[in-house]
């Protein structure tokens, strides 16, 4: 069930916050959480049934761990039941989404074929896995003690943020589970949630889906092998950055609107990454609590920057590569993560340099400067998407071979059938959505009054103060959001998936 849907959005979410508020009003915060985590269940299986099991049976094993984690204090025992907890959690995702992945990679390298198998992968166990990962590390290191089986059951369940994430930690959310306020909703939130619901709904369907049409057929032209001029190549690119942006943006305040709907705070996941001055800023803010989780759970643990540069480097290649490879199972995603690796690793040289020659004050970023780092940030980002969104290394290439004009006709040759420029009003398009991605303030800081209860290292200052017109619960405000839903009502129904469901 997607959230841009009829049966979501008309029969789902008004079905089960309705029953959720009666509930609250009886007073049975229990009951309420019971009926969230079956909603859950539903909204989860809506999918395919048959993978309710493997999401109950995740969460049985891992609540188990976690309880024998909290009750030993041998350090080996404790060491051991995590190492347990990590390999099968581990294991479930490997067998799921990456089995014909390796037995494709030995067929090539062994020049033999093998059989395999039909296995299809899980809605959301990227998500759900890494989640209940962190949760056993925390278990372990002492900070998740004391909470009931139905609190846990609904942490790794609650269906905002269960199919494509934040990653969220338990200490953001068994407080607001376990706080008696779940079942009473107020006002503010709810006007607050559809709010922003509405405007990442639009995101979604008015500007991500038509935005596809454009890139769609660039890349598919690209895996049959056709040769694509520079304006080709580079419209197509351009039309996946930004459908991607407004597709990940727009889940993200969906999520964190229906979630505020029922009263809960989701951690901030996504804060206008193509703004970002440098490719480390760019990590600080596309998908946060997955940056987060791969910076604690695998980063620190490698040893981070704590055995000189050298090993820093090391360890942040490694770190991208593996996280490039949790994006998806395929080579496209290894070199993608691979090539942010190298982004990262030259970024933090840079900075070693500059400071090195400049004094403090020289240091310092002006507006100039902020200006070109910006520019070579999204560049390189557009580049780097090209493996993301092509389905093989063959058509990823085929890209590459048109954005740097080498098919002949090049830059010389006028505006053509495919991309972002293939109409007059490509360049147009092009550039109010740069503008708009690059200089207008986004949902959170547009709902700064409400996004005050959120903390998110780093990004608290730049939510408040952004926009001389903060969203308000009064009547110009429910205008505006009343003219975006009707856009996108009468925009749903066509085929549509968001893209981070695929991981």
């Amino acid at each position: 069930m997607l959230f841009n849907s009829y049966e979501f959005i008309f029969f789902f979410l008004p079905a089960t916050l309705l029953v959720y508020q009666f509930i609250g009003i009886q007073g049975h915060s229990r009951i309420a959480i019971v009926w969230l985590i079956g909603a859950s269940l539903f909204f989860y299986g809506w999918w395919n049934p048959i993978y309710l099991s493997l999401i109950i049976l995740s969460i049985l094993i891992n609540y188990w761990i976690g309880v024998l984690l909290c009750g030993v204090s041998k350090s080996f025992r404790k060491k051991l039941l995590l190492i347990i907890g990590i390999t099968v959690n581990l294991g479930l995702l490997g067998y799921y989404k990456y089995t014909n992945f390796v037995v494709e990679t030995l067929a090539v390298i062994l020049g033999k074929e093998f059989a395999q198998t039909q296995i299809v992968l899980p809605l959301a166990i990227s998500f759900f896995t890494f989640q209940q990962i962190a949760y056993l590390v925390d278990a372990y290191r002492g900070s998740a003690k004391g909470y009931s089986f139905l609190h846990y059951s609904l942490f790794v369940t609650f269906f905002p943020q269960l199919i494509a994430g934040p990653i969220v930690h338990h200490k953001e959310m068994m407080p607001q589970f376990t706080g008696g306020a779940i079942s009473r909703i107020g006002s503010k939130y709810l006007a607050s949630g559809l709010s922003i619901f509405v405007v990442g709904l639009f995101k979604k369907v008015i500007i991500a889906d038509k935005i596809a049409l454009y890139a769609r057929p660039v890349f598919e032209a690209a895996e049959q092998g056709a040769s694509l001029t520079f304006f080709e190549a580079w419209g197509g690119a351009f039309s996946y950055t930004f459908q991607l942006y407004f597709d990940f943006s727009g889940y993200s305040d969906m999520a964190v609107g229906i979630a505020c709907m029922f009263g809960v705070i989701l951690p901030i996941n996504f804060f206008s990454p193509y703004k970002a001055n440098n490719i480390i800023e760019f990590w600080r803010r596309w998908h946060i609590t997955l940056s987060r989780f791969l910076l604690n759970c695998l980063y620190i643990p490698l040893g981070g920057n704590r055995h000189g540069e050298l090993r820093r480097y090391v360890n942040i290649l490694f770190t991208m590569l593996l996280g490039g490879l949790w994006h998806g199972a395929g080579w496209s995603f290894v070199i993608w993560g691979g090539l942010h690796g190298c982004y990262l690793v030259i970024n933090h040289i840079w900075h070693l340099i500059k400071g090195a020659i400049f004094d403090e004050n020289m240091a310092k970023m002006n507006i100039t400067c902020c200006i070109l780092g910006r520019f070579i940030t999204f560049a390189a980002v557009v580049v780097a998407w090209v493996l993301f969104r092509a389905k093989t290394l063959g058509g990823a290439m085929k890209m590459y071979e048109g954005m740097l004009a080498m098919n002949g006709d090049g830059i010389s040759a006028s505006v053509n059938r495919l991309g972002l420029f293939g109409d007059g009003y490509g360049l147009v398009i092009f550039i109010a959505l740069l503008l708009l991605v690059w200089f207008a303030p986004n949902t959170y800081q547009w709902a700064q009054q409400h996004m005050k209860d959120i903390r998110m290292a780093g990004l608290e200052g730049e939510i408040r103060g952004m926009t001389r017109i903060p969203w308000r619960p009064n009547q110009m405000w429910a205008i505006l959001i009343a003219v975006l839903a009707t856009l996108s009502f009468l925009a749903l129904g066509q085929v549509s998936e968001f893209l981070y469901f695929n991981f």
